[in-house]
């Protein structure tokens, strides 16, 4: 091998020399690390990545920013964009921040039962439109449909991709071309830009705004209702409160309203929320049942937000407009495949049985600040015993997050880390950039571990992330 030259190459100098040194790549892909790494991953990526990392030697040659051609270092350049290409941009993290349903971090994971249903769906053929009594071609429906009919008594149940694919299609469906009268105190934008004035634009609904931002009253939603007016849409908060002097009618008066004039009386819960969490310190978000008992004729909610289950927009209510909504060509379009089903069923399967614990967000949702006193106790001795480590613990709060319960909060216990060698800012970038990634809250100059949301199996790789990049 070619012994590494130190002559220096300047942009005034002939780089010649240097070029001629550069090793092939067959004569790299020889060496013991790069041989180990074409069997792991396979001959064609490693040659592209090599091609790369010798293009850009040569360019740093020519312009006299590259003073050696050393075989050990360019073994080393190439192994790591190797790596760094075969590697998945999408991977799990560990989310010590204490946000449960934290959007960016791919809100709620699913429960065990979940994933397994899903692996058996998604591992072979399955009778997703398949009806195996009669059979003949069925609907993909029928899956969750009679699911959500036991645990809601709502007799028609649809699945889309997602809740704002749910009030738009409903909009669409049961007021294009029409008025939908909305209290102006509901008129929500939430992450990635969803304004509810946008949506309904978009649905071909003329948005009637009644009211005023902090009260509305249901004298206001009966003067705006006209010959053109379809819809009354009730829309949940979602990410903010508005407190004080507020009004808003109760959804019994909005549903009388509404069969006093033949119209659709819509309501976008958003959070999903099946089970009565107000015991939990989340009494805002409303379950879904109370909605449909109300006399609500199409509610619609989330699927991955405090349900638990997958991303997907659910829409129930009556049976007729369910038909109507099913047989928008864009339900098509916006409709969910077998494995957000196989994950969403399962999910609804753990609620008939009772077993909320095995729902992650349920469960994180549920624990006491005392369970995760218990547990930050013994972390927090782990950390201490580190170098450079000091740590202290502390009352605190965690959140629903996911615009779930804004302005409501659960008690828990912090986890408060400081380093010797690094700043809060520095040492939560190199959590960040640790396999796996170890997501934390910085506050007051500290890096804050939140338990909540981090698995019990998580907390050794806690542990090992701050040895690693606290050295």
């Amino acid at each position: 091998m070619t012994a590494p030259m130190k002559a220096s190459a300047t942009a005034t100098t002939d780089p010649s020399p240097l070029l001629r040194q550069i090793p092939s790549v067959d004569e790299l892909l020889k060496r013991p690390s790069l041989a180990a790494l074409e069997e792991r991953l396979g001959r064609p990526l490693l040659v592209k990545s090599a091609r790369r990392v010798l293009d850009e030697l040569r360019r740093q040659i020519a312009a006299g920013e590259a003073s050696e051609v050393s075989a050990s270092e360019l073994e080393r350049r190439i192994a790591a964009a190797t790596e760094a290409a075969s590697a998945f941009s999408l991977r799990p993290v560990i989310n010590a921040t204490g946000v449960i349903l934290h959007t960016n971090l791919g809100r709620t994971p699913l429960a065990p039962a979940a994933v397994e249903h899903l692996t058996e769906v998604a591992f072979g053929y399955s009778n997703l439109e398949y009806d195996l009594e009669r059979g003949q071609r069925g609907r993909r429906d029928t899956h969750t449909e009679g699911l959500f009919a036991e645990l809601l008594g709502a007799k028609t149940t649809l699945v889309v991709n997602n809740n704002a694919a749910a009030v738009f299609l409903a909009l669409n469906t049961l007021a294009g071309g029409g008025e939908v009268v909305v209290s102006r105190g509901e008129l929500i934008e939430i992450g990635g830009s969803f304004r509810i004035p946008e949506i309904c634009a978009k649905s071909g609904a003329v948005l009637r705004e009644v009211g005023t931002t902090n009260r509305t009253r249901i004298a206001d939603y009966a003067a705006a209702i006209n010959p053109r007016t379809r819809a009354l849409l009730r829309v949940h908060p979602s990410n903010f409160r508005i407190v004080g002097f507020t009004e808003r009618p109760g959804l019994e008066q909005l549903v009388a309203l509404g069969r006093e004039h033949a119209l659709v009386v819509m309501e976008d819960l958003g959070s999903g929320c099946l089970a009565d969490l107000s015991a939990l310190g989340l009494g805002d978000e409303a379950p879904v049942g109370r909605s449909l008992a109300a006399g609500v004729d199409v509610v619609t909610f989330s699927g991955d937000k405090l349900l638990g289950g997958p991303q997907a927009g659910i829409l129930t209510g009556r049976r007729e407009l369910l038909a109507k909504i099913r047989k928008n060509p864009l339900f098509r379009a916006l409709r969910v495949d077998k494995l957000t089903i196989a994950a969403l069923e399962a999910t609804v399967r753990l609620y008939l049985r009772g077993d909320l614990d095995a729902i992650p967000a349920l469960r994180m949702v549920r624990a006491t600040k005392t369970e995760i006193a218990r547990r930050a106790d013994r972390l927090a001795a782990q950390l201490a015993r580190l170098p450079g480590v000091s740590v202290r613990l502390e009352d605190g709060e965690s959140v629903a997050g996911g615009g779930s319960a804004p302005g409501q909060f659960l008690p828990t216990r912090l986890i408060a880390v400081t380093h010797a060698h690094w700043s809060a800012e520095r040492l939560a970038e190199r959590l960040r950039r640790h396999s796996p990634p170890v997501i934390v809250r910085v506050e007051r100059e500290c890096v804050m571990i939140d338990l909540r949301t981090v698995f019990e199996a998580q907390e050794s790789q806690v542990v090992d992330a701050f040895h690693a990049v606290g050295s």
